[in-house]
Order: C-alpha cells, then sequence, then structure tokens
C-alpha cells in the first residue's frame, strides 16, 4: 500500500497543505502600485472576506437550485435504465450497457463544447428541428441556462451511474425475484418493492458521488457562460475560485474560497451518509 500512500500525499495531502498555507497571505502593492506587491500575513482575513463576499455565498445557492432539478434527474434516470436493462424483457443487453456508457467516455470539457454548438441558433440541427415544430427555446436565455447545463451533466453521467446500479441489480439473489414472481408480483413492483430495496447501499453511495461531485462543477457552465452571459463568471464556487485565482491574481482568497469549499463538501458527504444509513436501516 506504500505506493498509494506515496501518490496519495503527492497529489492530495500537498496541495492541500499549500493552499491552507497559500489562503494565510495575501498580496499588497506599495507607492500607488509602482512600487511591485508585497506577500503580508493575513490569518483568516481571507476566509472572512470570502464568507462575506455576496458573489461567492451566491454561487452556492445557484448550485443548489442546479442540485434539486439534476440530482433527481440523474439518479432518477440512471436508475430506471439500470432497471431496464436488468429486465427480463430486454435484448441484447450488452450493446445498450456500452451505449449508455459512451457519453462518459468523453471528456467534460468536450461534451461541454459538443452541446455549446448543438445549443447555439443557427449552427445546431436540433433548434433546427424545434423550430420546424414551433417551438421556441433559448438555451442561453437567463432561465433555460440552467436547463442546459443540468443536461450536460446528465448527458455525461446517467451512463456511469446506470452501470454502477446495474451492478448492484446482478447481486439480487435470482431466488428472491423468483418468490416475488411466485407471490403474483409484476414486473413493476418487483422493480421498486424488491430489486430497488435491495440495492440501497448502492443508491447512497451512487447519491453521495453525485452530491460531491455537482457542487464542483465547472466545466459545463464555464463554457456556456461564452453565450449565457447572464449567468455571470462567477456562478458556481469552482467559478469563482477560477476567477479569484487567474483573473484577479488573488491567490489567497482562491485558496481560502478552495478549502471552504472543501468543508461544504465534507460536510455535505457526512450528511447524506448519515441520511444514507438511516434509510438502510429502515429497510
Amino acid at each position: 500500500m506504500v505506493p498509494f500512500f506515496v501518490l496519495f500525499a503527492a497529489v492530495t495531502l500537498a496541495p492541500l497543505g499549500y493552499a491552507a498555507w497559500m489562503s494565510l497571505f495575501r498580496e499588497e502593492s506599495s507607492g500607488l502600485g509602482f512600487g511591485g506587491t508585497e506577500r503580508v500575513f493575513a490569518g483568516i482575513g481571507n476566509f472572512a472576506e470570502a464568507l462575506t463576499d455576496p458573489a461567492f455565498l451566491g454561487s452556492f445557492g445557484h448550485i443548489g437550485v442546479y442540485c434539486l432539478i439534476y440530482i433527481p434527474v440523474m439518479i432518477g434516470g440512471a436508475l430506471a435504465l439500470a432497471l431496464l436493462v436488468d429486465s427480463a424483457l430486454t435484448r441484447a443487453k450488452r450493446f445498450f450497457q456500452i451505449a449508455y456508457y459512451l457519453p462518459h467516455a468523453v471528456p467534460g470539457l468536450v461534451a461541454s463544447i459538443i452541446w455549446l454548438y448543438l445549443y447555439t441558433p443557427g449552427l445546431s440541427p436540433v433548434t433546427e428541428a424545434l423550430q420546424g415544430l414551433g417551438v421556441h427555446w433559448n438555451f442561453f436565455g437567463a432561465d433555460e441556462a440552467l436547463y442546459s447545463i443540468v443536461n450536460v451533466s446528465a448527458w455525461q453521467w446517467i451512463g456511469y451511474n446506470m452501470i454502477i446500479f446495474y451492478a448492484g441489480l446482478q447481486a439480487v439473489p435470482r431466488e428472491t425475484l423468483e418468490a416475488a414472481r411466485v407471490d403474483g408480483a409484476g414486473a413493476f413492483r418487483t422493480a421498486f418493492q424488491v430489486k430497488v430495496p435491495m440495492i440501497r447501499s448502492t443508491v447512497v453511495l451512487t447519491l453521495l458521488f453525485t452530491c460531491v461531485g455537482a457542487i464542483q462543477l465547472f466545466d459545463a457552465p464555464k463554457l456556456i457562460q461564452l453565450r449565457a452571459t447572464e449567468l455571470g463568471p462567477e456562478w458556481s464556487p469552482t467559478m469563482y475560485i477560477y476567477a479569484q485565482a487567474f483573473e484577479s491574481r488573488d491567490y489567497g482568497l482562491a485558496a481560502a474560497a478552495s478549502l471552504l469549499l472543501a468543508l461544504v463538501a465534507g460536510l455535505l458527504s457526512f450528511v447524506v451518509t448519515k441520511l444514507g444509513n438511516r434509510w438502510k436501516a429502515a429497510a
């Protein structure tokens, strides 16, 4: 296990420690900006600035609304596809497993670029088809942009989580399913009253990974924001951190915001795990 811990320390613990060190300092200029910059100790000043910045706090509100839409769509869609593939009526199961997983094989940045093209009027066959049906939908509108982001993320991750759910369904004892059928349970009742309760651990684990991944959303909103300018350059916490580090060059504030985001992710993991354990215990 030594190679794992060496790699873990190099790519996780060391960057966290460096970020914690950077968060304690800020760059200040002297001589009306002509004397260069000087690094000064700020203590918790960067953390206080982040916690009082409306843009940073608002970014969590945006992600909260995003999660309310995205997580049910992603979990529900992945679970429904897994149940369909696991159904006795399904043919060519291997083909559908690969077909559903393929979108996840596309890097997130590339997927966002593809959908940015598909959302652009005059270039996209999707918008032309909608207009031909008399539907006028602005994918980059102030109210519609959020759904565009949700669609990109769901398209990329539903297949991945479907594979996880499908693997869990394969562990359900076939004898239990046969007993349910003998007792008169149809396909729908067997799926939602027998199969789903028996893969609760898998559902909770997937929900945990989905929640933690959702608050780190970056690729899709960053690219869509190029056209949907109403989103703003600091729409999500990771976009806020990016803007502070690489646009404002305020590395201390960016490091502090990163650590606060990691703290929120840790607290969210704890809450989801606790609620998931209660759900499993209620079985």
